[in-house]
């Protein structure tokens, strides 16, 4: 994508003649979380992701590839139901473009989420937990390239708020924090794999959201990361991952995993 910070201004302007202003965050809604989307708050109107400028097409099961606004009591949020991936056959300029087009809309927080695999024997499939940090294991940036000039040395110490982190430990007293670990995909990771990225220092394993997060710290946003545990990573059970076992996870859950974001959102 040329001139990404032009093509979010651009984006930007068409969801405020769209969906109107006025927004304090911005959600996206990762891979079984849609049954979450009503805990948020009431919809005001939505409309495909496709409409606006610089967003190309979700084809995964699981995104719906729309954004609306959302009132949250006295707040207003631009929510994504859904989001694009590398691979996907996306750039990292693309995957990131939701987050930036909402930061030019006037978000000043993000709320990130995801289904991950869960690397730790004492996470229960079905259960959120908060990302202190991650490793960008994709192989790509989404301040990579020329446009960003000096500005593209992005400090990521503290990207996931601890005081946001803080206020959804108020919401849900006991929810774990974990460091994601986000790569390329799409397939699952071997048994191998999953103990490296264990002795990495990684507790969740997913496919998404480290490009969104840098791109967040980018624009000076403040952000909140939450994994859904969907599966037990490769070789901590007697069957392998699959995307219909994530599907069916988030869907058992998304109840209170909304209550969570919804908590998160009146304490902002």
């Amino acid at each position: 994508m040329d001139n990404a910070r032009q093509v979010a201004s651009e984006a930007a302007a068409q969801i405020a003649d769209r969906l109107g202003g006025g927004f304090a965050a911005t959600v996206v809604l990762g891979t079984g979380w849609d049954d979450a989307f009503a805990e948020l708050g009431e919809l005001e109107a939505q409309i495909p992701t496709t409409e606006l400028a610089g967003f190309p097409a979700t084809r995964v099961e699981g995104h719906g590839g729309t954004v609306g606004a959302v009132a949250a009591g006295d707040r207003r949020l631009l929510v994504y139901r859904g989001r694009v991936h590398l691979y996907e056959g996306n750039s990292a300029a693309a995957v990131s473009h939701g987050v930036r087009a909402a930061a030019a809309a006037g978000c000043e927080a993000a709320v990130l989420t995801n289904a991950a695999g869960g690397l730790r024997p004492h996470y229960r499939v079905g259960a959120a937990v908060l990302i202190s940090d991650h490793l960008n294991l994709t192989g790509a940036s989404p301040v990579e390239g020329t446009e960003w000039g000096t500005d593209r040395f992005v400090n990521l110490v503290d990207s996931y708020s601890p005081r946001l982190r803080a206020l959804a430990a108020e919401v849900a007293p006991g929810t774990p924090e974990g460091v994601y670990a986000g790569l390329r995909g799409p397939h699952f990771e071997t048994p191998a794999e999953i103990q490296m990225l264990r002795s990495m220092g990684a507790d969740l394993v997913g496919m998404s959201t480290v490009l969104e997060a840098i791109a967040a710290r980018h624009c000076g946003m403040e952000t909140l990361g939450v994994s859904l545990v969907t599966n037990l990573a490769a070789g901590m059970s007697d069957e392998g991952p699959s995307h219909q076992e994530v599907l069916d996870a988030g869907a058992a859950s998304g109840t209170a995993v909304g209550r969570l974001l919804r908590g998160v959102i009146d304490r902002l």
